[in-house]
C-alpha cells in the first residue's frame, strides 16, 4: 500500500454525530446526580454551552429520557425501559444457558413456556442438528390443547382461565390423535395433578411424542418440556424423569430468571 504524497491531507476519522454525543454526556451527567440538578450546573459539568444544554435537554425530555420537575432533571422513563430491556436479554441468556445444560445431559431438545397476559409463549427452545426440535407447523399459542406445554400451562389456570383461552383458540384436531373437543380437554385437564407430567402422544403433529413439566415460582405459570421422535416414545417418561432431577437441581437458578 502506498504512502500520503507530502502535503496531502491525513485520513478523516469515522463522521462522529456530535449532538448524540452531547446528549449522551448530559444522560451520564445525570444519572450522576439522583436527586437531580438544574441545566446551568448540567452544562458546567458537562463543558456544553448553555444554549446549547437547553436545546438537548429540552429534546431528551420530550423523548422520554429525561424528565423534568421544578428545575430539576432526572431520568425519565425511556432510560429505565432500556436497563429493564438489558436485564431481560441477560434473564432469557441464563434460561438458554441452563436449557441447553439440560438438552446436552439429557440427549434431547429442551423448550422453556409461560403463560402470560392470556397466551402461551414459548420463550426458549434449545435444540441441535442432532436433536432437532419440533417444526412449529401451527402456531403454538393457537393450538395449546394439542401439545403437552399447552396442556400442561392450561391446566393450572383456574376454570374461567381456561374456558376464557378456549374461546380465543378454540380446540381443532391437527392429527388423528389430537384432542377432539372443548368439553374432552377440559375433561383432561381437570384430570391432571398440578405437579403431574403431562404426556402426548402425537396429538400436535404425527411422528413426535412430548412431555412437560409445571414450574411454580411465585405467580408466574410456566413449562419445560421435552420432544422425541414417536419411535422412541418408550424413552419419554424416563427422560421426563430426568429432567425433573435436573430441574429440581437448578430449581434456585431458575427462578432468578423465569419472571421474565
Amino acid at each position: 500500500m502506498s504512502s500520503p504524497k507530502p502535503g496531502a491531507p491525513s485520513p478523516q476519522p469515522a463522521t462522529l454525530i456530535g449532538s448524540v454525543q452531547r446528549a449522551m454526556r448530559l444522560l451520564e451527567c445525570v444519572a450522576g446526580h439522583p436527586y437531580g440538578a438544574p441545566a446551568k450546573q448540567l452544562a458546567r459539568e458537562t463543558g456544553l454551552a448553555l444554549p446549547t444544554a437547553y436545546h438537548l435537554l429540552r429534546t431528551l425530555v420530550h423523548e422520554g429520557y429525561l424528565r423534568r420537575d421544578k428545575g430539576l432533571f432526572f431520568l425519565g422513563d425511556a432510560v429505565e425501559r432500556l436497563s429493564s430491556g438489558g436485564a431481560v436479554q441477560k434473564r432469557r441468556g441464563t434460561i438458554a444457558e441452563m436449557l441447553a445444560r439440560w438438552r446436552d445431559a439429557i440427549g434431547v431438545p429442551v423448550y422453556y413456556a409461560v403463560y402470560r397476559d392470556g397466551e402461551i409463549d414459548v420463550v426458549c427452545v434449545s435444540e441441535t442438528p442432532a436433536r432437532p426440535a419440533v417444526a412449529e407447523r401451527a402456531d403454538f399459542r393457537e393450538t395449546g390443547h394439542a401439545h403437552a406445554i399447552g396442556q400442561c400451562l392450561l391446566s393450572r389456570l383456574d376454570r374461567d382461565a381456561r374456558r376464557d383461552h378456549l374461546a380465543r383458540h378454540p380446540v381443532h384436531p391437527l392429527t388423528p390423535y389430537t384432542v377432539r373437543d372443548d368439553r374432552a380437554l377440559l375433561d383432561r385437564l381437570e384430570r391432571l395433578e398440578r405437579a403431574a407430567t403431562v404426556t402426548e402422544r402425537q396429538e400436535y403433529a404425527l411422528g413426535t411424542v412430548c412431555a412437560a413439566l409445571p414450574v411454580t415460582v411465585g405467580a408466574t405459570i410456566a413449562s419445560v418440556a421435552i420432544s422425541l421422535p414417536a419411535h422412541q416414545a418408550d424413552r419419554l417418561l424416563p427422560t421426563a424423569q430426568r429432567l425433573q432431577h435436573e430441574l429440581g437441581r437448578l430449581l434456585g437458578s431458575l427462578a432468578l430468571s423465569i419472571t421474565m
